[in-house]
């Protein structure tokens, strides 16, 4: 990435230098006349757009990289993006008047002999950016999963770090939807209408919760509508000049996000009505009942130690359909009842369990600890916990 922007910067500065009229463009007179005043001004808008798209690319990492890194990072990067813009605008205003013949302003300003090796940086770049939506792709992801908006897929953790995550599945999907774009647009050129259709969008999306943010701040009613005006009349303008290429191909980025968002709404409606089927009830009230089921030697023995995996937090709470499960239709006479609720936590190795015991030697509870990279073997880990406690399961 330092070779990368080096690049742009010292191409953008070399031909500035031989035309630095060009700055005349930052006076925002120009912009404005170019919008009111020319027909096609305001749609020009749907190109310029692009250049935004990498601010947005590199804020999408500010989970993995950290805050700090972006901000001293970010400096470079603006400086040697708007140098090389400033280039290229340069290079344009050197060639007034004549026909490009499908040469692009970005890699005319490369001499002859770095051709090569600037196309080699350029695909490298693009390589290495990629990593931005792919890491992007797998955060945003396993929040769904763990807010319950997404499937449950399998996630590994290659470091000991919970922010570094690796998801199998995901990748496959995102090597499959990859090639699947590629076949369709055959052209990065054709992609632009549906990837900066794709980008506005975000940017309003980000706009909203960040009016929300600033309302549960409580931050001063002016202030909110003076920062939500100012970048509703950016972003809007944005959105009517892309929504021109709809049919160029921006219509592909409304069914990927239509789809992936039917799905989001299928499964979390779904659980809703999952969870509220599950009910919760008092121990306490079926533990003297239970008691006297363990001890009424009419009834068969079932198993000796009879085992219940708990979504339950609470300790003096379990599901309804456990009970339902040991007292109704064939009653289950055990020893001992087991209720094992399992926790995983940010930390990367721990391994810890309690052991409370809800009615002395007849109910017990245990609660496991682990750690993001500990494999839940809970079979093993119950069976440690059981030798530990010197109880002999049969």
């Amino acid at each position: 990435m330092l070779v990368w922007f080096s690049m742009l910067l010292i191409l953008g500065v070399k031909e500035i230098y031989w035309n630095p009229i060009v700055f005349k463009a930052i006076n925002p007179y120009y912009a404005f006349h170019l919008l009111m005043y020319y027909k096609e001004g305001f749609w020009i808008l749907g190109a310029v757009f692009l250049c935004t798209t990498g601010a947005e690319a590199l804020y999408s990492d500010l989970g993995h990289c950290g805050r700090k890194n972006i901000r001293v990072s970010w400096g470079m990067v603006k400086f040697a993006l708007l140098a090389n813009y400033f280039g290229q605008g340069a290079w344009l205003l050197n060639h007034t008047g004549k026909t490009l013949d499908g040469a692009k302003p970005f890699f005319a300003l490369m001499p002859d002999w770095f051709l090569f090796p600037g196309i080699i940086i350029a695909t490298s770049a693009a390589i290495v950016a990629s990593q931005a939506l792919i890491s992007g792709t797998f955060t945003v992801v396993n929040e769904g999963m763990r807010l319950n908006f997404l499937p449950k897929g399998r996630v590994e953790y290659p470091t000991d770090f919970r922010g570094q995550i690796y998801i199998p599945s995901i990748n496959w999907l995102l090597c499959a939807a990859c090639i699947g774009v590629v076949l369709f647009f055959q052209k990065s050129a054709n992609m632009e209408a549906a990837y900066g259709l794709a980008i506005i969008m975000t940017m309003m999306m980000t706009s909203i919760l960040l009016n929300y943010y600033l309302y549960l701040k409580k931050y001063p009613k002016i202030f909110i509508y003076s920062v939500m005006s100012l970048l509703a009349i950016v972003e809007v303008s944005f959105l009517v000049a892309n929504l021109s290429k709809f049919t160029e191909g921006g219509y592909v980025t409304l069914i990927i996000a239509s789809l992936i968002f039917l799905m989001m709404w299928v499964w979390y409606e779904a659980r809703k009505i999952k969870n509220a089927l599950v009910e919760f009830v008092p121990l306490a009230k079926y533990s003297e009942v239970i008691c006297d089921l363990s001890r009424d030697t009419t009834i068969p023995k079932y198993a000796t130690h009879l085992i219940y995996l708990t979504s339950a937090y609470q300790e003096t709470e379990v599901e309804n359909k456990i009970i339902y499960s040991i007292l109704q239709k064939q009653p289950k006479r055990a020893d001992l009842y087991w209720l094992v609720h399992v926790d995983v936590i940010d930390e990367p190795y721990t391994l810890d369990y309690r052991v409370t015991q809800l009615v002395k030697d007849k109910i017990i509870h245990v609660r496991f600890k682990i750690g993001f990279r500990v494999e839940p073997h809970i079979n093993l880990m119950f069976r440690q916990v059981v030798q530990e406690r010197c109880i002999v399961v049969s």
